[in-house]
């Protein structure tokens, strides 16, 4: 893949974490001018520092175990990256571009949706791969901003939390998963007041929608020449 990336000519920047691949990529630096080898875990590297305020493309094969840690971490630079090109699990995959009411939906979807457009590009059957893993894989494109960059929302970090707390106990309501975030008369009066149903669940919500209720319970104002239901 690097190599591959070295022949646009565009400067790339390796984050690697395995000594034996840090050799590798230090001695194809040396014959690749373009190339800069950032020895380290991606999960512990400052990418904003990386980057140099530059627009950036990330391109990966992610440990598959950590697959949702590094997506957040990638969350934290959306602001300055164009695409994400990454190869994770197929079922993780699915994840991601689920939509509202699909068995696959659920807190990942909501936020990489929030941050990103996430396509799934290409079905990687785990026969692909010497030796083969126990799960197929998939290419999954992500191009950013993503929906919540035309809601105005500005405390993201919070309002993750509390997606985190929408799906806590999935085959339960909205209403029940809420009670230790606000008293459930006022999300029930909430829920009206935003044509949503009172029994809804949050599997049945959509990005905007989420960034609604948050918006209510938190009494954040949207913006004033924008409708967050769109």
């Amino acid at each position: 893949m690097t190599e591959h990336l070295l022949q646009s000519a565009a400067p790339v920047y390796a984050v690697e974490v395995d000594p034996l691949l840090i050799e590798g990529l230090k001695r194809l630096a040396r014959k690749k001018p373009n190339l800069s080898v950032v020895p380290g875990d991606v999960l512990e590297t400052d990418l904003r520092a990386v980057a140099k305020g530059r627009r950036i493309r990330v391109y990966g094969n992610l440990p598959y175990y950590i697959t949702s840690p590094i997506l957040h971490h990638f969350f934290t630079i959306a602001d300055q990256i164009d695409e994400i090109h990454i190869m994770i699990q197929f079922e993780v995959a699915l994840r991601l571009v689920a939509q509202p009411g699909s068995k696959d939906y659920g807190y990942i979807s909501v936020a990489t949706q929030f941050f990103t457009r996430p396509e799934l590009v290409l079905r990687l059957p785990r026969g692909a791969f010497r030796p083969p893993p126990d799960v197929d894989s998939a290419l999954v494109t992500m191009r950013l901003p993503g929906k919540g960059a035309a809601l105005g929302l500005e405390e993201t970090d919070k309002f993750l939390e509390f997606v985190k707390s929408c799906f806590s106990q999935k085959r339960k309501t909205l209403l029940n998963n809420l009670r230790g975030v606000a008293d459930p008369g006022r999300v029930r009066s909430l829920l009206r007041l935003l044509q949503l149903r009172e029994d809804a669940r949050a599997e049945q919500l959509s990005v905007a929608d989420f960034v609604s209720v948050f918006r209510a319970i938190s009494s954040q104002p949207p913006p004033a020449d924008q409708d967050n239901r769109t």
